[in-house]
């Protein structure tokens, strides 16, 4: 069949005109964002042998990139998918495939907001950390109670109890424990900077400083209390009375409750100062900077016992009498307040029956 001569060139004209539109469709869906307008990032995961299809398709599917193919053809077209490394990544529909081509490239992995509250210990550490998946819990600890491993940190202790900084860290997700302890570990030895010559002067040792510190931690509510309770613990120091101290039997139970009289003496561990005189074998908690101040600087009191109040702070006494009175009088206060409130509540009761 013969086509004639300017069939031919209407014909290579449309190719071309074709073509200039499947060019430009391509440099638009290449730069273009995604029409979808929001400040909400996707998390999407890539794993270790993933395909480059698998992942254009978990963008594609997240709402990320606008079309596969082109994310792929770019993703070939650069030598971009080469380098693609394994983790989750932050993207936003506003990106373009060019620019989560250069995120995927680069590696710039999310982290993970992981906030280390003060007074937390190696186990609960151990669980904020496998809940937000950046490392098992089982793994973590296997580490922190290495004696070998926690030596090599510097830490003269057992465990890494007390010498994991409570602060706020950034971690990617399935980080190697150990990666976390040390960041954790790192940053206790840049605040003990402050103090270290101060516990020299002294005569106190890092040990005895942070696992003191670690008892006031889980004692006090305020910060402004914290020197009253570490001047406590420390005139029983001095003249040999027990620290008695009720954080060191919940330690030893592994469990933070409400202790009963025969808890005290029941809970046959070197962690129960009821017990045992002196400080216990480790730190009980990880203290923050304000409990390492208080135990470094304590208040000037005679006080020897204190006893807590219904409102987060505590009544301190010098003698033992003085002590049991303040236990009376928060009793006495605790029982009219509660006597109190249930006459309010049957009077209210009384009075919405009269009303019907």
């Amino acid at each position: 069949m013969h086509i004639s001569r300017h069939k031919k060139i209407f014909i290579c004209v449309l190719l071309f005109y074709f073509l200039l539109i499947g060019i430009a469709f391509y440099l638009q869906e290449r730069k273009a964002p995604s029409p979808i307008e929001t400040k909400e990032f996707h998390i999407i995961e890539i794993n270790k042998g993933d395909s480059l299809i698998t992942i254009a398709r978990k963008l594609k599917k997240a709402g990320v990139i606008r079309n596969t193919w082109v994310f792929v053809v770019e993703a070939l077209r650069t030598g971009a998918y080469k380098k693609f490394k394994a983790g989750e990544y932050a993207l936003f529909p506003y990106q373009s495939a060019d620019e989560i081509l250069k995120i995927l490239a680069e590696g710039k992995i999310y982290l993970r907001k992981v906030i280390i509250p003060e007074g937390a210990t190696i186990w609960q550490v151990a669980d904020i950390l496998d809940k937000q998946k950046i490392c098992k819990k089982e793994e973590f600890l296997s580490l922190a109670e290495n004696e070998n491993f926690v030596k090599s940190l510097g830490i003269p202790s057992t465990t890494a109890e007390g010498f994991l900084f409570p602060d706020t860290y950034y971690f990617a997700r399935n980080t190697p424990p150990e990666r976390v302890i040390k960041v954790m570990v790192n940053n206790f030895w840049e605040h003990w900077k402050k103090y270290e010559k101060i516990a020299e002067e002294k005569g106190l040792s890092l040990k005895e400083v942070i696992t003191l510190a670690s008892i006031v931690e889980k004692e006090a509510i305020f910060n402004k209390e914290k020197p009253l309770i570490a001047a406590v613990y420390w005139n029983r120091l001095k003249i040999g009375m027990p620290l008695q101290a009720d954080p060191t039997v919940n330690y030893a139970l592994k469990k933070f409750r409400r202790l009963y009289y025969k808890d005290y003496y029941r809970v046959k561990s070197p962690y129960n100062t009821y017990l045992n005189k002196g400080l216990p074998p480790t730190p009980i908690s990880n203290p923050g900077e304000e409990s390492i101040k208080a135990v470094l600087f304590p208040a000037k009191v005679p006080y020897l016992y204190f006893v807590a109040k219904n409102d987060g702070t505590h009544c301190f006494s010098r003698t033992y009498r003085e002590h049991l009175r303040a236990i009376r009088r928060i009793r006495m206060a605790r029982y009219k307040r509660l006597r109190a409130k249930k006459l309010k509540a049957i009077k209210a009761s009384y009075s919405s029956n009269s009303t019907e």
